[in-house]
């Protein structure tokens, strides 16, 4: 199986229903909110799946894109899907492996953008956003995208506030963002 991205690039995706891929009118829809602020910065592509997101963040110009994904067949996608759209300028990295244990290990990295979109029964939302918050992952003026089921309520994260929530049909997409140094006195 393919999918199409910026540019009009095919990616492979894994067959059956082993990753869901971000719909395209979900992807258009989170780039189009991120426009302007893709080039150049530090990607995080959590459950991974095809890694459609960090391919796309690619094509448009960050200059690193980390993914964690726990099946190693898709991390073999993964690999090959952004070797094939990535440019000599930029570095991506497959983590894979149990995604909080993965993160631990990012521990003093910054990210400006970060995608999480993990299969909606697995109960990873809280843990996950707890431990991007506790290893302060988030660049202080990044953004974190949360993939969802619209009648889920994501957490609340200490020191973070929801600047945006979007539903595209079945899937609803919560924005995060530190909140200003003012407000946390």
């Amino acid at each position: 199986m393919s999918l199409r991205i910026y540019g009009n690039r095919l990616l492979k995706t894994l067959p059956g229903q082993e990753t869901r891929p971000t719909s395209s009118r979900v992807r258009e829809a989170v780039f189009n909110i991120w426009q302007g602020e893709i080039d150049n910065c530090r990607w995080l592509d959590l459950c991974a799946g095809s890694g459609s997101m960090g391919a796309e963040a690619l094509c448009r110009g960050a200059s690193l894109v980390v993914g964690i994904e726990q099946s190693s067949r898709a991390c073999a996608i993964i690999q090959q899907n952004w070797q094939q759209v990535a440019n000599n300028d930029q570095k991506f990295q497959i983590l894979r492996g149990n995604i909080l244990q993965q993160l631990k290990k990012l521990s003093g990295q910054k990210f400006n953008r970060i995608y999480f979109d993990p299969p909606y029964a697995s109960g990873l939302y809280e843990p996950v956003l707890e431990a991007i918050a506790h290893y302060q992952l988030l660049d202080p003026d990044g953004e974190i995208a949360v993939e969802h089921s619209p009648n889920f309520t994501p957490p609340e994260i200490p020191n973070w506030e929801i600047c945006h929530q979007k539903v595209y049909g079945n899937t609803a997409v919560t924005f995060y963002r530190t909140m200003e140094s003012e407000n946390m006195d």
